[in-house]
C-alpha cells in the first residue's frame, strides 16, 4: 500500500504552512480571559490570505475557481490550521461547498461556490440538532410548498443547537426531514423571515448559535433532496474534525518535548527522566493511531472505496481516537507543563480549551464503539 500524498496534496500543505505561518497561537483570544465570546467575528486577515491562496476554493472544480483536489487534501490543509488555532470556517465553508456541489442543482451551485472559494461567502451548517445527542436531520421538518412531485418551495420549522459561525454566515446548511422520512439539506440565509439566531459561547470560547425557523421558506432549488447529500456532508465534518484533533494534538506534543527539554530538575532535563518520557511516548503513540485511522477514513470517503465495513464503520474508528486521544495529549501536557500549562501568558490553555470543544463536537468515544459494534453486527467479518 503507498501512503504517500500526490505532490498536488503537499503542495496544498505548503501553502497552508506559509499563511498560517503568520498566526501566532499566543495572540489568539483566550476564553479564561474573556468573559463571553472572545470576538464577534472571524479572523477576516487569515481569511482573506486563506482565499488570496486558492485555499477555500481547492477542492471545488475549476469551473467555480477551484483546484478540484479532493478531501484528503481538505483535511490536510485543516491539520495544518489547527496548529495554530486558526480561528475561521475554513472546514465548514469548505465542506458545504463540496456538498453544494456535489448534490445541489447546477444553478445554486453556479450561484454560491464561486463566491465561496474567493471568500466572499461564508457558509457552515447546523449538525448538532437540537440537543447534540439526537440525529440532526430529525430537529427540523421540511414540508413542501405546491402541489405534485416539484413543489415550488419548503416550508422549515425546528431548532438546530450549537451552529458554529452561524451570525457571520451567508448560508446555513440545515438538515431536515420531510414528511415520509427522507434526509435533505436546506441552504438557508439567516437573514430570512423567521430565523432566530441566539447566542451561545463553546468551550473554546468562540460564538456559536441556536437557530430556530418558525415557517422559514426556501426555494425549491435551495434545498437538495438528493439521497445521500446530508450523510455525506455529516460525514465530511465529522472526519475534518478529527483532523483538527490531529494537528492540534501534534501541535501540543511538539510544545511539551520542547518544554520538558529545557525544563531542568536535580541538573538534568525532566525530559529524561522515566516518568516523564514513559507518559510523552503514550502520547505519541495516541498521535499515530490518530493519524493512521484518520487517513484510512479520508480515503474511503474521498474514494468510495468498498471495504468489510460501511464507510461509517472507519469514521467510527477515527472518531474514537480522535475523541479520547486529543483529551488524553492536553491533559498529559497539562501535567507535565506543571504551573505553565495554566499560565494565562502561556499559550497551552487555549490549545486545552480547543481540544475540549473539538472532544465534545465529537462526542463521547464510547458512543461510537457503540455505533462501530451495531455495524460489526450487521455486517460480520468473515
Amino acid at each position: 500500500m503507498d501512503f504517500t500524498f500526490t505532490e498536488e496534496q503537499q503542495a496544498a500543505v505548503e501553502a497552508a504552512r506559509a499563511v498560517f505561518s503568520g498566526v501566532a497561537p499566543d495572540s489568539v483570544p483566550s476564553p479564561a480571559l474573556t468573559p463571553g465570546a472572545v470576538a464577534e467575528d472571524i479572523d477576516r486577515r487569515l481569511w482573506g490570505e486563506l482565499a488570496g491562496s486558492d485555499l477555500l476554493g481547492l477542492t471545488l472544480s475549476e469551473e467555480y475557481g477551484g483546484a478540484g483536489l479532493d478531501p484528503v487534501a481538505l483535511f490536510l490543509v485543516l491539520r495544518e490550521s489547527a496548529k495554530v488555532l486558526a480561528r475561521v470556517p475554513l472546514l465548514e465553508s469548505c465542506a458545504v461547498a463540496m456538498a453544494v456541489e456535489r448534490y445541489g442543482e447546477s444553478g445554486l451551485a453556479a450561484e454560491l461556490l464561486p463566491r465561496a472559494a474567493r471568500g466572499e461567502l461564508v457558509l457552515t451548517a447546523g449538525a448538532n440538532g437540537r440537543t447534540g445527542h439526537d440525529p440532526a436531520e430529525l430537529a427540523v421538518t421540511a414540508r413542501p410548498e405546491g402541489p405534485g412531485a416539484a413543489p415550488s418551495g419548503w416550508v422549515l420549522d425546528g431548532v438546530q443547537s450549537a451552529v458554529p459561525w452561524a451570525q457571520v454566515a451567508d448560508r446555513i446548511a440545515v438538515p431536515a426531514h420531510t414528511g415520509e422520512g427522507r434526509a435533505v439539506l436546506a441552504l438557508v440565509d439567516p437573514a430570512r423571515r423567521g430565523v432566530t439566531l441566539a447566542d451561545q459561547v463553546s468551550t473554546s470560547g468562540e460564538r456559536l448559535a441556536e437557530m430556530r425557523l418558525d415557517g422559514v421558506r426556501v426555494e425549491a432549488r435551495e434545498l437538495i433532496a438528493a439521497s445521500g447529500a446530508w450523510e455525506w456532508l455529516r460525514d465530511l465534518l465529522t472526519t475534518g474534525t478529527c483532523a483538527l484533533a490531529l494537528g492540534l494534538g501534534e501541535r501540543v506534543l511538539a510544545m511539551t518535548a520542547e518544554y520538558t527539554g529545557k525544563r531542568e530538575q536535580f541538573g538534568f532535563p525532566v525530559a529524561t527522566f522515566q516518568a516523564v518520557a514513559v507518559q510523552a511516548a503514550d502520547r505519541y503513540i495516541d498521535l499515530r493511531a490518530m493519524e493512521v485511522t484518520l487517513w484510512q477514513a479520508a480515503w474511503r470517503l474521498s474514494t468510495g472505496a468498498g471495504g468489510p465495513l460501511p464507510a461509517a464503520g472507519d469514521i467510527a474508528v477515527a472518531k474514537i481516537w480522535a475523541s479520547d486521544g486529543v483529551r488524553r495529549i492536553v491533559q498529559t501536557a497539562q501535567h507535565l507543563h506543571g504551573g505553565f500549562g495554566a499560565d494565562t501568558d502561556y499559550p497551552l490553555h487555549r490549545f486545552h480549551a480547543w481540544a475540549k470543544q473539538i472532544e465534545l463536537s465529537l462526542g463521547p468515544a464510547a458512543a461510537h464503539e457503540e455505533a462501530l459494534g451495531d455495524l460489526l453486527a450487521a455486517h460480520p467479518l468473515a
